[in-house]
């Protein structure tokens, strides 16, 4: 996979504390905010709304409302994982 290079904006203050974790760690920024990017993405993928969503990106604003409604009313019993199931081709 080519690496490609992003640009965005962030505050000073969060820019000289990444410099000083990173001289810290004895790493370069760019690891730095490739791991802490790396991170999150598995956290965020983890995430239940992720993964109830992640396969209805076609889905139109009527369809969306209506996902996010069932999401948004689901209590902690809704996602406890109640058994487990493995599958091998």
């Amino acid at each position: 996979m080519t690496a490609r290079a992003i640009y965005f904006k962030m505050d000073e203050f969060e820019i000289n504390d990444m410099k000083h974790v990173a001289s810290i760690y004895h790493m370069t920024i760019t690891d730095l905010i490739r791991e802490a990017v790396s991170e999150y993405l598995i956290k965020m993928k983890s995430d239940p709304f992720y993964r109830l969503t992640a396969c209805v990106e076609d889905a139109d604003e009527e369809e969306t409302a209506e996902i996010l409604d069932v999401i948004n009313n689901l209590d902690d019993d809704d996602l406890t994982i109640t058994s487990r199931k493995s599958f091998s081709a």
